[in-house]
């Protein structure tokens, strides 16, 4: 496809100015008239002459999303019209990126364009659980009911997430300090101690030997090591990002004792409340599941959600295929089977979303209670190793002292 700059009237008659990708110049032709465009001009872009836009804003997160919606809501039941509740909500958000993004939206709206599709163009901005959530909210007449549900998706979500964070500030702390202190310790410390005993003609304990040699390479080779440790890292990361190596890390991220427990509980409890929130809105199951594979970030979870969505296809419940994947816990199945049966499952899923939801909290203290001797172990191994490589030949030459 091309890319084709237009300069038009829109049917407010205000001048515009866009890019529309398309086969030809007809067929962009076409588009800017569905859009209700008159066009002044439109020609091809080449590669110098494309709009570059440089996008230095960040992304708004689960909690600035929730307050917008929030604020939609009440604008919405006060009576305010959508084209001047989206003007105020720009106005009002502090996020760079999501108050021009609902200037465009804004400008898509007055257009004639549903909100949910104003929102589709802006994909990297909102999730598709909320246009998703919009889109069936617009067909039901219901929107207002519908944003509320994603508020509350989502500020339930900004809390999980916050929650672990937390979590991790504290040992990534602690691990960063004990590098610095190390890294200090080798190249500066013992150094210093390695000159002082040799000019004493002091022969130097093992421990304290094994750290001058560590010391001598750190200094001697940093420029290697540095680039090394940078290139594993990125390595890592980047590997990370590979099919195989999500396999990989959702994998460990499921087996390792504590860490599993609190992957399983969070899956569990994003699951159920964004199946819940989808399937309250009027959205169909098999769209829902379809949705919730894209929202989980585990990609075992992923694939057993876009297994479940092909097993509803073809008829069967959703709770079977949730307990033949084995990575759910039987309570969320056997809800669901008991949903199913009843016709209630979107009550169903709200209280599982719910019990999850403390659950998580509850993995997140015990994976705080259990770090926290291990990261006393790691430092008391890590740093008493330093000073006891410091204080060995201390020690050594005042034992010699008394011999005299």
């Amino acid at each position: 496809m091309a890319a084709f700059g237009y300069v038009a009237v829109d049917k407010t008659g205000k001048e515009v100015k866009g890019t529309i990708d398309a086969e030809n110049v007809e067929v962009a032709r076409q588009q800017a008239k569905q859009k209700d465009l008159t066009l002044l001009s439109i020609k091809e872009q080449g590669a110098l002459s494309k709009d570059i836009k440089l996008d230095f804003g960040k992304k708004p997160g689960a909690r600035d999303l929730g307050v917008m919606c929030r604020q939609f809501v009440s604008m919405n039941r006060a009576g305010v019209t959508l084209i001047e509740s989206l003007k105020m909500l720009s106005e009002q958000t502090e996020n760079k990126k999501l108050q021009a993004t609902l200037q465009e939206v804004r400008v898509s709206v007055e257009r004639g364009e549903s909100l949910a599709f104003a929102m589709e163009q802006h994909r990297g901005t909102f999730p598709e659980l909320m246009i998703n959530m919009v889109s069936a909210g617009e067909a039901s007449g219901n929107l207002d009911t519908a944003l509320e549900r994603v508020s509350e998706q989502l500020e339930s979500s900004a809390k999980t997430q916050a929650m672990i964070k937390k979590a991790m500030i504290y040992p990534i702390a602690v691990c960063a300090v004990a590098i610095i202190v190390s890294i200090v310790m080798l190249v500066v410390v013992i150094p210093n101690y390695s000159v002082m005993f040799e000019d004493l003609g002091t022969e130097l304990p093992g421990i304290t030997k094994m750290y001058v040699a560590l010391s001598d390479f750190l200094i001697g080779y940093w420029f290697i090591i540095i680039p090394v440790v940078i290139a594993i890292v990125v390595g890592i990361m980047m590997f990370s990002k590979t099919d195989a190596g999500k396999h990989v890390f959702g994998r460990l991220a499921i087996k390792i004792p504590i860490l599993g427990n609190l992957t399983v509980k969070s899956a569990s409890s994003m699951t159920a409340r964004t199946l819940s929130t989808l399937l309250g809105a009027g959205v169909p199951l098999i769209e829902a599941v379809d949705i919730v594979s894209g929202v989980v970030s585990n990609v075992f979870f992923q694939e057993a959600l876009k297994h479940a969505k092909d097993e509803i296809t073809i008829g069967l419940p959703l709770s079977r295929p949730l307990e033949e994947c084995g990575l759910f816990p039987p309570m969320v199945y056997h809800m669901i089977r008991i949903g199913e049966e009843a016709g209630n499952t979107e009550e169903m899923l709200d209280k599982l979303a719910d019990y999850y939801d403390e659950e998580v909290e509850m993995a997140v203290q015990s994976l705080m209670a259990a770090m926290e001797p291990m990261i006393i172990i790691v430092l008391a191994v890590v740093v008493g190793g330093l000073i006891a490589a410091c204080m060995a030949p201390m020690l050594t030459m005042y034992s010699a002292l008394d011999n005299l």
